[in-house]
């Protein structure tokens, strides 16, 4: 065995494991046919299989066949096409924010990178450095920004006692901020807990924080994927692009058209006018050039042919309502179930959260014990994602989790 002792880099100390991938490592080592994971992020079908649309199939097999196609880098700022049906799906296609080019869109990898990019750049441009993320949040926001150079605080968002919303908590943590701050807002299906403000809340919440000056930066990764209506989910985006007033927002295309492994998305910014717009683009380049030059091209053709095409565009509305509807249903049989069991406790919550997760409200002693005696994988918070359940495990997932409540408590 070689001495590793004389390496540069034998000061070098183990990570350790990221907790959400974490969870997948842990289950592909189970040997148990009764293994369950719903750790993961990912929609799966009623068997338990990866999707791929048929319309991505269709889009794919169109690019493949068009051999007038080169592989060529794309501009520092991507694909103008996937750009601009973008900034449409998201704002909506007659917004007068894109109607007046005071939005410029960059596409960037996945909604991580759309992040990255645009934290990246309010950390040099921007003058007020600290960016307020609910609590709780996505693993991966505190360490985005944080690396980009911004200072993350919390503000109160999910109230255990109720399992919904801490919206005074919310109001409070947000009016107490000061003028300018940055706020992560997740546009629909908050995860982890797939708790949302009401639209007369995210009404309150845009008067409060124009009121202050505070900056909206919208993580967008679930439109069409939470309600099955692309619209009804872009609403707080498109209310805080309504006002006039400046905002960012992260697009994601992993969940909605199932491309995670194709990592696109895009960064828009919706600013005062045209020309503060094309100077901020002017600065976006300079961020992303020494970080990748250019993003690849594959996935975005895939968005910009199903988006430009109103028939494809069309079968795709339906293949993702199908999927919004699977993870709906799921809720509905899990709750059902539990209601029969009588499992102690209320457990409505998990039919009124919205999106792939729901957070349960199980202990980790419950979550191991779930683990340990029924080979259910899950976070150590309790979230479950509904994604990875079909009508066979849900009776198993429920037995389980009647056990923890009544005996691991």
């Amino acid at each position: 065995m070689a001495d590793s002792s004389n390496s540069v880099f034998a000061h070098v100390v183990r990570a350790p494991e990221d907790p959400i991938l974490g969870v997948t490592v842990a289950y592909n080592k189970d040997t148990s046919p009764m293994k369950v994971n719903l750790g993961v992020g990912a929609y799966r079908t009623e068997e338990g299989k990866p999707l791929v649309l048929n319309v991505v199939r269709r889009a794919e097999q169109m690019l493949v066949n068009d051999t007038s196609r080169v592989k060529e880098y794309l501009p520092i700022t991507g694909l103008a096409d996937f750009n601009k049906r973008s900034a449409e799906l998201i704002f909506g296609a007659e917004s007068p924010a894109l109607q007046e080019n005071r939005v410029t869109t960059v596409q960037c990898l996945s909604g991580t990178g759309s992040l990255r990019i645009g934290a990246e750049f309010l950390a040099r441009h921007y003058d007020e450095h600290t960016i307020y993320i609910p609590q709780p949040t996505w693993g991966n926001h505190p360490k985005v920004f944080t690396l980009a150079g911004l200072s993350v605080k919390y503000y109160r968002y999910y109230d255990p006692a109720t399992r919904g919303l801490d919206f005074q908590g919310l109001l409070d943590d947000l009016a107490a901020a000061p003028a300018g701050a940055i706020v992560l807002l997740h546009a629909c299906a908050h995860n982890p807990t797939g708790v949302d403000p009401t639209i007369d809340q995210w009404e309150k919440i845009r008067q409060l924080m124009r009121s202050k000056g505070l900056l909206p930066f919208f993580d967008s990764a679930y439109q069409g994927f939470a309600s099955g209506n692309l619209d009804a989910d872009a609403q707080s985006v498109r209310m805080f692009v309504a006002d006039g007033g400046e905002c960012l927002v992260a697009q994601s295309y992993a969940k909605n058209m199932g491309l995670y492994g194709e990592r696109v998305g895009a960064l828009s910014i919706a600013c005062k006018d045209r020309d503060v717009s094309s100077k901020v683009e002017s600065q976006l380049k300079l961020v992303i050039r020494p970080m990748y030059s250019n993003p690849p091209i594959h996935g975005a053709s895939i968005v910009a042919t199903i988006l430009k095409d109103r028939k494809m565009y069309d079968e795709w509305t339906v293949e993702l309502k199908a999927m919004a509807d699977r993870i709906i249903s799921m809720r509905q049989q899990l709750f059902d179930t539990m209601q029969a069991r009588g499992t102690p406790g209320d457990w409505s919550h998990i039919i009124k959260q919205i999106g792939m997760f729901t957070f349960t409200g199980l202990n980790a002693e419950q979550v191991s014990f779930m683990t340990r005696e029924y080979h259910i994988y899950m976070t150590s918070d309790g979230r479950i994602s509904m994604a990875g359940l079909s009508s066979r495990t849900v009776p198993h997932l429920a037995d389980a989790m009647h056990a923890a409540v009544t005996r691991a408590a």
